[in-house]
C-alpha cells in the first residue's frame, strides 16, 4: 500500500516539476494519528522553498493531479500544507482477499535474490555460553530469518573463537594436569575445561617459564603438529557438542566457520596491505593507522594486524573473513551482530578492507550493535558467586518459571492437562519469553532481564501474543469450523470501526518486513505483532463472530484466520513457535 502511494506521490512530483524529482523521496507515511487519515505525505513543506511557492499550493497542486481516485478517499490539505490520505474500504477488502489468498501474506519476495552473510552467536571454544551470548544468537538468527523470507540466499555464519594463544596455554596446562583430554574424547565436563582454563590463564600470567611453553604450543599447531591438532580437535569437538544443546533448544541453525579457517589467508592479507601502501611498521609490529582513531596521549591510534613475534590479530582474522565472503562466498551484504564495545574494531576493519580495496561498490558492510543485558538493578548479570550466568541456565530457568505459571493457572481453573502438554508448553512459553523479551528492545540499549515481565500475560509479552494466536484456535474449536477450509473467495465485509482497524493493520506487514530489511531492527516486528494482538483483541470483543449472520461470520473467521497466520509468520520470524492450545 505505502510502497504504491509512494510511487504514485514521485510519478506526479516528475511530471509536474521535471526529471529532476524522479528520485526524490515522495515522504509517504502511516498517519501518526487515524484521525488524519491513514497515510500522511508532507513532501509539499520540504519543496516550499526549492520551488518558491506556499506549500499548501504545491500540495493543491498535487492533489489536482494525482490519479488515485480508485483506491483513495477525497484528499485533505492540513495545518501548513500535509497531505491526508485516507484508504477506501472496499479497497482495503479487496486487498485483505489478496493477502488471505498469498502463500506470503502479502508480503512481496525480492525480484532477484543475492547472498547476504549473517555472522552470529559466536562463543569461544573450551568456554561455555553465556547470557552475553544471548543477544548475537537471537537477534543474528531474527535477522536472518526476516531476510530469507525476503528471499535472500542467507549463509548464516558461526565465527567461533576456535585459534589463538588461548588453545597453546590451554594444551600446555592439560599436557600437565590433565593430559587424558588431549587423547581421549569426553574424557572431560565442559564445565570442569572452563575450570581447567580459568588455572591455565592464571599459571599464564605468572610463570614465564609456562608462557615460554604455551607459545611453543602454538608454534606446534600453526606447523600443523599431528599431536597438538589432534588435541585441537578434541576441545573443540566438545564445546561443539555443548553449543549444539543451546543451538537445537533455541531452534537456530548455524553454519560453524571459526577463525581458523581462515588461518592459510592471514599471509595474504599483509601483502595485500603492502601493495596498497598503507602498511607501516611501528616497535616491531606492521600495523595501518587510520583517520578518526587516537590513543590517550592524542596520538594516531595504529590497527595491528601482525605482532612483533609474527602473529596475526583478530583484525587479521577479520580482514580475511572479509575477502573470503566478497571473493569466495560472492555476498552482496555482509552483516556482523555483535556487542556495541566492538563498534571501533569493526570501523577499523571496514576501513583497512575499504583501503585495501577488498569493498566493490555493490557489497554493503553492516555492524549490527546491541546493548547489554542487565539485572533489574540495572547490573550486570552474575550469579551469586559473582561468576556470568550460564545461558543454558539461564533458559532453563526460563522454562521452569513458565512451567509453574501454567501448573498454578490450571489449579485455579480446574483443568487436567497431561504431563506432555504441561511440558511442551512450558518450553515454548519460556523460551519465548526470553526471545521475544530481548527483540522487542531495541536492540542498541541495554535491557534490563525479568522474568515476571516476560512471563506476564497482559503487556508487550511473547505470552500476550500467544493467547492472540490461541484465541483464534479456540474460535475454530467451539464453532467446529476448519479454518483451512475457509473460501479464500468470500466477501470481506468492513463494516464495524475495530474491523476496519484490523484490516488496515493487517495490511501493513509487507511495509514493516521491508522496513526491518532495511534498519536491521526486529523490534519493529515485535511492535506490529503487539499492536496486531490489541488489534484482534478489540475486534473480538465488539464483533461477534459464531454468532453473527452467515456472511458476516465467513467475512470475520477471515479476519482472524488471516489475523492467525500474520502471527505465526511474525513470530517464526522471531525465531519463535505457537501453540493451538495455552
Amino acid at each position: 500500500m505505502i510502497e504504491k502511494l509512494r510511487h504514485l506521490f514521485t510519478e506526479t512530483l516528475t511530471q509536474l516539476f521535471g526529471e529532476n524529482f524522479s528520485h526524490i523521496d515522495s515522504l509517504v507515511v502511516p498517519a501518526s494519528n487515524p484521525k488524519f487519515g491513514d497515510y500522511q505525505c508532507n513532501i509539499a513543506l520540504s519543496l516550499a522553498k526549492t520551488l518558491q511557492q506556499s506549500p499548501r499550493v504545491i500540495a493543491q497542486t498535487i492533489i489536482d493531479n494525482l490519479k488515485i481516485d480508485d483506491f483513495c478517499e477525497t484528499l485533505e490539505i492540513a495545518g501548513p500544507g500535509f497531505i491526508n490520505i485516507k484508504i477506501k474500504s472496499d479497497y482495503i477488502a479487496q486487498q485483505i482477499k489478496l493477502a488471505y489468498k498469498s502463500d506470503n501474506l502479502g508480503v512481496t519476495k525480492i525480484e532477484e535474490s543475492s547472498k547476504v552473510i549473517v555472522d552470529f552467536s559466536s562463543p569461544n571454544i573450551a568456554k561455555e555460553m553465556h547470557v552475553g551470548h544471548l543477544r548475537s544468537t537471537i537477534i543474528g538468527d531474527s535477522i536472518a530469518r526476516i531476510l530469507e523470507f525476503r528471499g535472500y540466499d542467507v549463509l548464516r555464519l558461526n565465527h567461533v573463537g576456535d585459534w589463538g594463544t588461548q588453545f597453546g596455554m590451554l594444551i600446555s596446562y592439560l599436557r600437565l594436569e590433565k593430559p587424558e583430554v588431549l587423547t581421549t574424547a569426553n574424557a572431560v565436563e565442559i564445565g570442569d575445561l572452563v575450570t581447567l582454563y580459568k588455572q591455565a590463564k592464571i599459571k599464564f600470567d605468572q610463570d614465564l617459564e609456562f608462557q615460554e611453553k604455551a607459545r611453543q604450543e602454538v608454534v606446534k599447531l600453526q606447523s600443523k603438529d599431528p599431536e597438538s591438532i589432534k588435541a585441537w580437535q578434541l576441545l573443540c569437538e566438545q564445546s561443539r557438542r555443548e553449543f549444539e544443546v543451546i543451538y537445537q533448544l533455541l531452534d537456530i541453525t548455524l553454519t560453524e566457520r571459526g577463525e581458523s579457517f581462515y588461518n592459510p589467508f592471514l599471509s595474504d592479507v599483509i601483502i595485500d596491505l603492502k601493495k596498497a601502501n598503507i602498511l607501516t611498521e611501528d616497535q616491531g609490529a606492521k600495523c595501518v593507522f587510520l583517520e578518526g582513531f587516537i590513543n590517550k596521549e592524542n596520538k594516531p591510534l595504529p590497527l595491528i594486524v601482525q605482532k612483533t613475534d609474527g602473529g596475526y590479530n583478530y583484525a587479521t582474522t577479520d580482514l580475511a573473513a572479509l575477502k573470503y565472503r566478497i571473493n569466495e562466498d560472492k555476498a552482496s551484504r555482509i552483516i556482523y551482530v555483535t556487542d556495541a564495545g566492538q563498534a571501533n574494531h569493526f570501523t577499523q576493519v571496514f576501513q583497512v578492507a575499504k583501503k585495501a580495496n577488498y569493498i566493490p561498490d555493490n557489497v554493503e558492510l553492516v555492524h549490527v550493535p546491541f546493548g547489554l543485558v542487565l539485572a533489574e538493578d540495572g547490573k550486570k548479570i552474575k550469579t551469586r558467586s559473582g561468576e556470568t550466568i550460564r545461558l543454558k541456565d539461564l533458559l532453563d530457568e526460563a522454562i521452569n518459571r513458565a512451567k509453574k505459571d501454567l501448573e498454578n493457572r490450571l489449579e485455579t481453573e480446574t483443568r487436567n492437562e497431561t504431563e506432555e502438554f504441561i511440558n511442551q508448553v512450558s518450553k515454548i512459553v519460556g523460551l519465548s519469553a526470553v526471545k521475544y523479551a530481548d527483540l522487542s528492545q531495541n536492540r542498541t540499549t541495554d535491557y534490563k532481564f525479568s522474568y515476571e515481565k516476560m512471563l506476564a500475560l497482559q503487556g508487550n509479552t511473547a505470552p500476550y501474543l500467544l493467547y492472540a494466536y490461541v484465541r483464534v484456535q479456540g474460535i475454530s474449536r467451539k464453532g467446529n469450523i476448519d479454518l483451512n477450509q475457509l473460501n479464500s473467495d468470500t466477501q470481506i465485509i468492513l463494516t464495524q470501526d475495530s474491523e476496519l482497524v484490523l484490516a488496515k493493520h493487517l495490511l501493513q506487514l509487507d511495509f514493516i518486513i521491508k522496513e526491518v530489511e532495511k534498519d536491521l531492527l526486529p523490534n519493529r516486528l515485535c511492535l506490529y505483532l503487539f499492536e496486531l494482538s490489541q488489534k484482534f483483541n478489540q475486534f473480538y470483543d465488539q464483533c461477534p463472530i459464531l454468532s453473527a449472520e452467515e456472511k458476516v461470520k465467513l467475512s470475520r473467521l477471515i479476519l482472524a484466520d488471516l489475523t492467525a497466520k500474520v502471527i505465526k509468520q511474525g513470530l517464526s520470524l522471531l525465531g519463535i513457535s505457537v501453540l493451538e492450545r495455552m
